[in-house]
């Protein structure tokens, strides 16, 4: 038993060698070819979110979105030979400052061009995105960009709004996919890779309008192959790139990685597991969860002395049976205030990047003692959690076995709160038995998906309820923040509030839609008590206002 102890402790210190190895080993591939996207329209930076520009064919628009799906890149020598990697793939989104993309390991030598494809090759596309390691540039958790049950990736997708002839301001998206509408992009280049090199490309977003009069009939796009306005926009895209000049890279001393991570040497690593549709999440490296700290983190989570008064845990407003919500219109705190916001759910964590209904943090560790600190939940201090943890009966002994010594700080206890919450995977519902075969939808069940996988365009034939567009795929969310039309002016600014920046007032992060009939009242606000009055929004409710989301704008009233 001794000796099973033993091996059992060295594959744990593998896999953590092997987890820092990985840090570095990306760090040594050279010379690397970094390619930086310049976004204009016309002679003019592109501004986002603003109605600030005119096409060619005298529409006034604004671009919300601008997000594209690479492939096999590739050099040509001055020989004629082409060099690249075949399973090279970047992602880019212009808005969110996704604008650089790398190739590494290119021998050395001088280049005439550079060509890459916008979308993916067929066998990518028809292939199964959860493969992707997280991170990945297709990981559908990275890029946003897979249409879920369906099948297949989006190859771009501008979206935005427009101003039509009477001053009514309406939506367009266009989203340019399936294996026909894959485009290659070849641009000139005088490239001497003897060193790391940095590529400037001018992206002329104004070019993708040329030839396109925006109108209530072609204001999104399916890709279909009589769809003309996606045939139109794809060649566009092609000769939207331009080189602009090329600079050496800094010369920077060799980067090495250390490991921040806070692991007691006796910990046991906790098997995380997840469906196989499922996109693989972005764990932390930092705070690798354990047995250990996931228990401790529990502990914590439902401990009522994190709160100013003893008398609230984080699992007060999060509770087990409800799917981790409380199914209050306002949450109310340890004193007996009201929140101005719905307490949200906490499942599925470890696919999320941004925490809150306007995202404020970026990290699940630095959310969890922001409940603690404020006055109008939890009414805590830090420096008096700390007191009272310290001094709880089991817990230095489990800091100690989780981070391999006592010691008790603000920082160990966000980690295991941060461990405990990510281990809260939902994901067999019915649908899901449904979709594996082991069990069958009734046939209501049955119509209610084809609505909502279904997009909204009469003049092409459909008329389903265009639900997927935000909550597609596994997840049943997107990763996005939208302006779904609740109100013509914003009393809560949301994402705003966060990032400072006018094209977000009024957009709130998108829930998933698991666990949906455990999960009531609805919206950031809780305003509809059931999801019949949801429906009866999006059919007939939503406001206009400047900031909704393309993919409701471009819908009649």
């Amino acid at each position: 038993m001794e000796e099973m102890a033993d091996c059992g402790r060295i594959v744990n210190r593998i896999i953590k060698v092997a987890s820092v190895f990985c840090l570095t080993a990306h760090l040594h591939a050279q010379p690397r070819l970094d390619v930086s996207l310049d976004a204009l329209f016309g002679d003019r930076p592109l501004a986002f979110d603003t109605l600030a520009f005119e096409t060619g064919e005298g529409r006034r628009i604004s671009i919300t979105r601008c997000d594209l799906l690479l492939s096999k890149a590739a050099l040509r020598r001055a020989d004629g030979e082409w060099i690249g990697a075949g399973s090279w793939a970047a992602y880019v989104s212009l808005r969110d400052g996704r604008s650089s993309f790398s190739l590494n390991g290119i021998p050395e030598g001088k280049y005439t061009a550079l060509r890459f494809n916008i979308g993916v090759p067929p066998e990518t596309n028809a292939g199964d995105p959860a493969k992707f390691p997280a991170g990945h540039p297709l990981n559908p958790a990275v890029n946003g960009m897979h249409w879920g049950w369906q099948g297949g990736y989006i190859f771009a997708a501008i979206e935005g709004r427009w101003r039509d002839g009477d001053g009514t301001l309406s939506g367009f998206s266009y989203h340019i996919a399936n294996d026909g509408n894959m485009a290659s992009v070849e641009l000139p280049v005088e490239l001497d890779m003897s060193q790391g090199r940095l590529l400037r490309v001018a992206f002329h977003a104004d070019r993708i309008f040329e030839g396109l009069a925006i109108s209530k009939e072609n204001s999104s796009t399916h890709s279909r192959d009589s769809d003309s306005t996606a045939g139109l926009i794809r060649e566009n895209l092609r000769h939207a790139f331009e080189m602009k000049n090329v600079t050496a890279t800094p010369d920077f001393a060799e980067a090495v990685a250390r490991s921040k991570a806070l692991i007691a040497p006796e910990a046991t690593l906790y098997r995380f597991t997840f469906p196989s549709d499922f996109p693989r999440p972005s764990l932390p490296e930092d705070n690798p969860l354990t047995e250990e700290g996931v228990e401790l983190g529990r502990r914590l989570f439902h401990d009522r002395g994190l709160s100013g008064n003893g008398s609230q845990s984080c699992a007060t407003c999060h509770e087990r049976r409800d799917a981790f919500s409380d199914r209050r219109k306002f949450s109310i705190g340890a004193f007996g205030d009201v929140g101005k916001r719905q307490s949200m759910p906490l499942f599925n964590l470890a696919w999320k990047s941004a925490f809150f209904w306007d995202g404020r943090t970026p990290t699940l560790r630095a959310q969890t003692l922001e409940p603690m600190k404020n006055p109008v939940e939890m009414h805590s201090d830090l420096a008096e959690v700390r007191k009272r943890v310290v001094e709880g009966r089991h817990y230095p002994d489990m800091f100690a076995t989780a981070f391999g010594t006592g010691e008790v700080d603000e920082d160990r206890i966000s980690r295991a709160l941060e461990q405990y919450l990510l281990t809260l995977v939902s994901d067999d519902s019915k649908f899901d038995r449904a979709a594996r075969g082991q069990a069958r939808l009734s046939e209501e069940e049955r119509r209610g998906e084809v609505l909502f996988t279904t997009e909204y365009d009469p003049a092409r034939g459909l008329r389903g309820a265009d639900c997927f567009h935000c909550h597609g795929g596994p997840l049943f969310r997107s990763a996005d923040f939208a302006n779904n039309g609740l109100d013509s002016m914003p009393t809560d600014a949301g994402r705003f509030i966060a990032t400072g920046r006018d094209g977000d007032s009024g957009k709130f992060a998108v829930p998933s839609l698991r666990n949906v009939a455990l999960t009531a009242p609805y919206m950031h606000d809780g305003r509809f008590a059931t999801l019949e009055e949801v429906i009866a929004h999006y059919d007939h409710g939503v406001s206009k206002s400047a900031t909704l989301d393309p993919n409701l704008a471009k819908h009649p009233a």
